[in-house]
């Protein structure tokens, strides 16, 4: 089968490899020519037999918008838009409701395996019609791991990119418990092999998980991650994740905890560190560290 991929970037590149791998044709376009099968979008839909299968793998936003509403004025009825990036699940349903006058389904695709989806399989969590599921289902079944799980059908539009949303959040408590216990070991001198600790946890603890393994992965290659600095992105499912906990009154404390750590991450100096310090010296004269005189303040 024939399907048309639009970014091909990281996750994009290696999805069609994997599809490739599987005996599928992709066709793919991205804006670096040098990597792209076709110069346009246009280029792409003309090579593509109907009914077409369009997967778009660009950030979310204003270019998976502006992706899909030039998708519509160039597909027909009966083809299938894909989007499987990190979009909100309110954009899916702006994106169906663009695309269904013209006759077009959508299908929102959130997608987990990262770098290493070429060779373990891509986790899916897919919204939409049980129609425009269906007719995207041989390319899902072609990314998907083996086995029974790694592929649900969660609802209508919108819901994979929900469930991803969640999923992400929990990847944000999860990755922030064992930073945590990676510094108290590392913190106390108690532990000598605070590496060998980690790695110990991989086999038989209730801990275990593929993250663990993961961490223990650039333990390896960096054992107390001097290379690295403690500054935290975020890509905004955690504030999505957040947010939503809170229209919804779901009580995420661990999640939230996780996703201000991230911010806490990014400031040299905190203000409102500064105004604790300053409060406690004005009530109770506690002492205070001032900037060393002709020191250039770094900004928070």
């Amino acid at each position: 089968m024939e399907i048309g991929l639009v970014g091909l970037g990281k996750m994009g590149g290696n999805m069609a490899v994997r599809l490739r791998r599987q005996g599928h044709t992709v066709v793919g376009y991205d804006r670096n020519p040098d990597i792209a099968d076709v110069a346009s979008l246009a280029d792409l839909v003309k090579a593509l037999p109907a009914p077409r299968v369009v997967w778009v793998m660009v950030p979310a936003g204003a270019p998976t918008r502006a992706t899909v509403h030039e998708l519509g004025e160039l597909l027909e009825t009966g083809d299938v838009v894909v989007d499987g990036g990190n979009s909100r699940y309110t954009d899916d349903r702006e994106h169906a409701a663009h695309l269904r006058p013209h006759g077009i389904g959508y299908v929102d695709a959130g997608v987990s395996g990262g770098v290493w989806g070429l060779d373990n399989g891509y986790a899916l969590m897919v919204g939409g019609s049980v129609e425009d599921v269906a007719t995207v289902q041989p390319f899902f079944d072609a990314l998907r791991p083996e086995g029974e799980a790694g592929f649900v059908h969660a609802g209508p539009v919108g819901a994979g990119h929900f469930a991803k949303m969640v999923h992400n959040g929990i990847e944000y408590g999860l990755m922030q418990a064992y930073a945590e216990g990676f510094e108290l070991l590392d913190a106390a001198d108690v532990v000598e092999d605070v590496p060998g600790v980690m790695r110990s946890w991989t086999q038989g603890t209730v801990i275990r998980s593929w993250l663990l393994d993961l961490l223990v992965l650039a333990l390896d290659a960096d054992p107390d991650l001097s290379d690295i600095r403690g500054y935290v992105d975020d890509s905004g499912e955690g504030r999505w994740t957040v947010e939503e906990a809170i229209d919804h009154r779901v009580p995420i404390p661990v999640i939230t905890a996780a996703l201000f750590a991230r911010f806490g991450s990014r400031q040299q100096d905190s203000p409102a560190m500064k105004a604790v310090a300053a409060l406690r010296n004005q009530f109770g004269g506690h002492a205070v560290t001032k900037v060393a005189r002709g020191e250039v303040e770094s900004p928070a």
